[in-house]
């Protein structure tokens, strides 16, 4: 990787030094210095024109990668946990390696621009600014949680920060992000949605339909194909004939990204905004891993090496690579981030303690967010003499 720094004031065409060079004009950094780093490998694009490799960034906003991408990883380790001593039940999905496509994505966008997911959700969730608590409390089915206990793993919500969710059935999220795009095109918000999907539902019929309806009308969607090379337990290649997702979209533009990247993440989504509000839809495909299997349910080791686990955390884990960003430039020295780590396991320890303490649902919960509010249903038992609960 090859990296800069310049002054703020600095020209953003300034030639690239190598890294040798970079090294020996080290010297204390502002929070508010402008850095350009180049992305790891190149971006590939399909029908249009690919993103300059040169990411402009801060010391600031890299020690924030850090910290948000570490408590992301250390809340999934946690969700582990809790599940194995049966305080979470049902399904969970985690997302431990894939933490770069979703603070990358936050990086170049803001709440009015919408994002909807699959059930791989938690992190997406806290990067739309959820909390710790809410996450936990979710996960466990208290009341406290994002969705009221009612939702689980699958089903987190922050729509006052424009997330719609994670939702349960594989690719069906994706015609739901064309029509809030569609409303934010009639609207004329100047924003745009991100639906994001696996390569487990990139075959999925209502996602070129959705997608050929878009280019129709020239909505501002983005559609990403969260690539971890495995959906479910089946490899790439053996469920999609053409496995270059980014070129699936045809007379629809592309580009391949490292999702491991963050940075790379965040160029890629600042032009993917870009080009979506002046052209249409376009398909990013994330490039990343999971570390975990595709559920608590799924070792994850039958099907791939655990040789191929630890190759991808050595090789291309997105915590490590800003952690040398960040100790290269001089930013933070181990003991600093060090104790970034103990603060995030802390602040993680703390939330959990609290989610415990809130309460689970009245089964009388059972009945609300079902119909529309004014129609006055009744719901009996199973005999059909006893009114149980009458629905505002």
């Amino acid at each position: 990787m090859a990296l800069s720094r310049m002054a703020s004031s600095s020209s953003s065409s300034s030639i690239l030094k190598p890294i040798s060079a970079a090294l020996s004009l080290r010297r204390p950094l502002s929070s508010d210095t402008t850095l350009t780093i180049e992305t790891s490998i190149p971006f590939t694009a399909h029908n249009c024109d690919a993103p300059s490799r040169a990411v402009e960034t801060s010391p600031s906003e890299l020690l924030k990668f850090y910290r948000d991408m570490a408590l992301m990883r250390r809340m999934e380790i946690a969700s582990d946990s809790l599940y194995k001593s049966k305080l979470i039940r049902g399904f969970c999905h985690l997302y431990d390696g894939q933490e770069a496509v979703a603070i990358g994505m936050e990086a170049a966008t803001n709440r009015k621009d919408c994002i909807i997911t699959a059930y791989r959700d938690h992190c997406t969730f806290l990067g739309r600014g959820g909390d710790l608590v809410q996450v936990f409390s979710e996960l466990m089915g208290r009341k406290g949680g994002c969705s009221k206990g009612k939702g689980g793993s699958m089903h987190f919500y922050k729509k006052d920060s424009g997330f719609y969710g994670g939702h349960g059935i594989v690719g069906a999220q994706v015609p739901l992000g064309c029509g809030l795009a569609f409303a934010q095109k009639y609207s004329k918000d100047e924003n745009v949605t991100f639906a994001l999907y696996g390569d487990g539902a990139a075959n999925q019929g209502q996602l070129f339909e959705a997608l050929n309806i878009a280019a129709l009308w020239d909505l501002p969607a983005i559609l990403v194909c969260e690539n971890n090379h495995y959906g479910m337990g089946t490899a790439e290649w053996r469920a999609a004939k053409s496995p270059a997702y980014y070129k699936r979209g045809d007379y629809v533009p592309g580009l391949k990204v490292d999702g491991m990247d963050v940075l790379a993440v965040k160029q890629a989504c600042k032009f993917a905004k870009e080009h979506a509000l002046k052209n249409g839809p376009l398909i990013l495909e994330m490039d990343t891993y999971r570390y975990h299997g595709h559920s608590m349910s799924d070792p994850g080791s039958t099907y791939r090496t655990r040789d191929e686990i630890s190759g991808v955390r050595q090789e291309r884990d997105p915590i490590e690579r800003i952690k040398k960003l960040l100790l290269s430039h001089e930013i933070a020295t181990e003991k600093e981030l060090k104790d970034t780590e103990k603060e995030v396991r802390k602040e993680v320890d703390e939330a959990i303690a609290k989610a415990k303490e809130s309460p689970v649902p009245d089964p009388s919960d059972l009945f609300t967010n079902v119909y529309v509010k004014g129609y006055g249903v009744e719901s009996f038992g199973a005999d059909r003499k006893e009114v149980r609960a009458t629905l505002p």
